[in-house]
Order: C-alpha cells, then sequence, then structure tokens
C-alpha cells in the first residue's frame, strides 16, 4: 500500500452530522426547543397563522381571485379593472354590485376568496342597523325579514339567503372577521419590523459599549439613562398629533425609543467577554476591533439576545395596539386590532366587538411568550429537557 493510501487508511474519520447538519451544540438547542412541547408547537401555531395572514387577500376580499368572461380569464386580486369591461363605466369594478355579478354569470363565472369581504369593504345589506351581530346569532325571523328587504329568497327560509358575516360588524358596517385577519398580519408586520430594526441598532450600540469600555461606555450610559427617563407616551401622542401618523411615520417614531431595550444585555455580555483570552488572542494577533466584536464577542451575546427578542416583539405589538386604542396610531380605516377594541369600548351593546379583539391579541402575545419560553430553555446551557 502506497504512502497517500495508508495515511488515508489511518486518517479518523470525522463524525457525521445528522439533521440539518446542525453542529452538536446546535443539535442540542434544537432537541431541547422541541422538547418544550407548549413552546414548540406554540411555534408551529403562530407560523401557520402568520403565513396565512400573509394570503389574507385570497382569504378575504371584495374582489374575486378569477373572473372567467366572454372566454377571457382576469385576475381582480392582482389588476384594477374598469366597468367598462363589463358594460359598466366606472373607473373600477365592484365585483359586489348586483348588475355586474349577473353580467359576469351571464358570460362566465368568478371564483370567490371564502369571505366576500375586505378590512374596509361595507356591507350595506345589514340584517340588522351596524353593528350587526353575528349571522348566526340572528333568528330565523331577523334572517327573513332581511332576506324580503333585499329581494333575496331562501327555500328553506334561513339565513343563506343573505350575507354571512360570521364575527358580526363594527359600527361602520365592515366584517369583523375580515379586518381581524388583516389586522392580525399588521400588527405582527409591524412588529417585527420594529423589534428587528430596533434590535440591530441595540445590539451595535450595546457592543461598541461593553467592548471599548471606559469614557466610550460611560458617555452612552449617560444618553441611554436621560434618553429613557423621557416620557415616551406623551412625545409619541405629540408628535402623532402634529405628523399625520402612517406605518413608516409609525414605525419611525416607535424606533427613537425602542432600540434601548437590548442595549443593557448585550453591553454586560460585551464588558464579560471582552477580556477573554480568545479576544485577547485575536487582538494580539493584529484582528480589527471590527472584526473582533463581529466573531468573537458578539456570538457570546446570542442567547441573551435571542431569548430577549420574542418579549420585544411583545412590546413593540403593545405598543401600537395601545397607540391605536387611543387613537393616536395608524389612519382611521386601517385594520387595526387596538381599533376595534376601542369600537367594543365605545359599542357595550355589541360585546362582539371587543371581545374578538382581545381574544386574538391575548392568543397572539400568549404564543409569543411561549415560544420565547422555548428558546429561553433551548439556549439555556444548563437545561436539558427529554
Amino acid at each position: 500500500m502506497n504512502a497517500p493510501a495508508l495515511e488515508t487508511a489511518l486518517k479518523p474519520a470525522a463524525p457525521p452530522r445528522r439533521g440539518l447538519g446542525l453542529s452538536p451544540i446546535n443539535q442540542r438547542r434544537l432537541s431541547n426547543f422541541k422538547a418544550h412541547k407548549r413552546g414548540y408547537w406554540s411555534f408551529w401555531v403562530f407560523t401557520v397563522l402568520f403565513v396565512l395572514s400573509l394570503f389574507a387577500e385570497f382569504i378575504a376580499n371584495d374582489r374575486p381571485i378569477l373572473v372567467v368572461y366572454k372566454g377571457e380569464m382576469l385576475f381582480p386580486i392582482f389588476r384594477d379593472y374598469p366597468e367598462e369591461k363589463f358594460g359598466g363605466f366606472l373607473a373600477r369594478t365592484d365585483y359586489r354590485d348586483e348588475v355586474i355579478a349577473k353580467e359576469i354569470d351571464a358570460n362566465g363565472f368568478m371564483v370567490w376568496p371564502p369571505i366576500h369581504f375586505s378590512y374596509r369593504t361595507i356591507n350595506r345589506q345589514l340584517p340588522t342597523p351596524a353593528p350587526s351581530p353575528p349571522t348566526w346569532m340572528l333568528s330565523k325571523a331577523q334572517c327573513t325579514a332581511a332576506a324580503k328587504r333585499f329581494n333575496k329568497s331562501d327555500p328553506d327560509g334561513g339565513c343563506r339567503a343573505i350575507e354571512w358575516n360570521w364575527l358580526g360588524t363594527d359600527d361602520q358596517g365592515r366584517d369583523v372577521l375580515a379586518r381581524l385577519i388583516y389586522g392580525f398580519r399588521l400588527s405582527l408586520l409591524f412588529g417585527l419590523t420594529l423589534a428587528g430594526v430596533s434590535s440591530v441598532i441595540g445590539i451595535a450600540a450595546g457592543a461598541v459599549q461593553g467592548y471599548f469600555g471606559g469614557w466610550t461606555d460611560l458617555v452612552f450610559q449617560r444618553f441611554i439613562e436621560i434618553w429613557s427617563s423621557l416620557p415616551h407616551l406623551y412625545l409619541l401622542i405629540i408628535i402623532s398629533s402634529i405628523i399625520t401618523p402612517s406605518f413608516f411615520v409609525l414605525l419611525g417614531i416607535l424606533l427613537l425609543f425602542s432600540w434601548v431595550n437590548l442595549v443593557h444585555v448585550v453591553r454586560a455580555e460585551c464588558l464579560r467577554t471582552r477580556n477573554f483570552e480568545y479576544v485577547n488572542a485575536a487582538r494580539a494577533l493584529g484582528l480589527g476591533n471590527a472584526a473582533i466584536i463581529w466573531k468573537h464577542v458578539l456570538p457570546n451575546a446570542t442567547v441573551a439576545t435571542l431569548t430577549f427578542l420574542p418579549f420585544v416583539l411583545n412590546g413593540s405589538i403593545t405598543t401600537l395596539t395601545a397607540l391605536d386604542f387611543l387613537g393616536f396610531g395608524l389612519p382611521p380605516g386601517s385594520p387595526s386590532l387596538g381599533e376595534l377594541l376601542l369600537q367594543g369600548k365605545s359599542n357595550l351593546q355589541a360585546p362582539w366587538l371587543g371581545l374578538t379583539g382581545f381574544i386574538v391579541i391575548a392568543a397572539m402575545l400568549s404564543l409569543l411568550v411561549f415560544i420565547g419560553e422555548a428558546v429561553r430553555d433551548a439556549f439555556d446551557p444548563r437545561k436539558t429537557l427529554h
């Protein structure tokens, strides 16, 4: 046997990586996360709900997904078509209009989402004055009277002849279920964006403070103490009353104050690790400060950061909900969970408004807390769950 072959035969084989090709420590973390049943299943429930909400237009919309009209395939969910195409004269087609619907049915068909309302669609054929209760709560007499009023008939004399609002409507006649779906998506996207951007800024500031220490740390700490002592809520209300709030304007305003949440955690970790032997060795080898922070110091702050992130996300969502409830959040008409709670407070005779908003917010925040607990246990080196 020649020398290269003998060397290859005597060389110990590398241990095979199982699963997703993770390192042993990450495999242990993943197994700990899976062993935390409540957090693990909360993660999957949350993921499914969030992914479904991203396709809200295909679940609840006042436009059909597909229209086949005179042999032509149209996709109103992606594009506005003038009403002239269907024999009308308006610039945009109202597919819920009975005349347009009959014209399309006579020359083709429409494929609708499961819910025929968008978050801004006003149901003008309500069986009772708005806010109207869920259709399944109506009596047979109420449904029959509404069907007669709108020239609709049901052979069974029930509620199938009228359009269903599964969770009722708000005080403007808009479908509550559709607004919940869009509001859930908006709250999560807002919270994820705010938590992500503020975490990047907070981690960078904390890393610089902890690594350099000295006067840099002292000046940063005094600035953060002064900045944190400002009355955030009052400043937000003042700024929101001056500037017309929108998604990105509100995001920028909240970002001014939310970035300090992770600074103290990352700073403490960097203060602890900046004088470790491998950091001193990297410094002695001539590695730059930025490279040392990125490659050697920040990875040690990852555990504390990841365990804190779900709670930062919770705080971002509750802040938006609180501002919308107070009337200083997103513009009127936006699918807001806080605005739905405000309607529930203003319409105590319609308990479905406050209850549905409360249940959705409570469930969303609970899922995030359970996920945060599982992530914390997964990255805790003292935890071994089986």
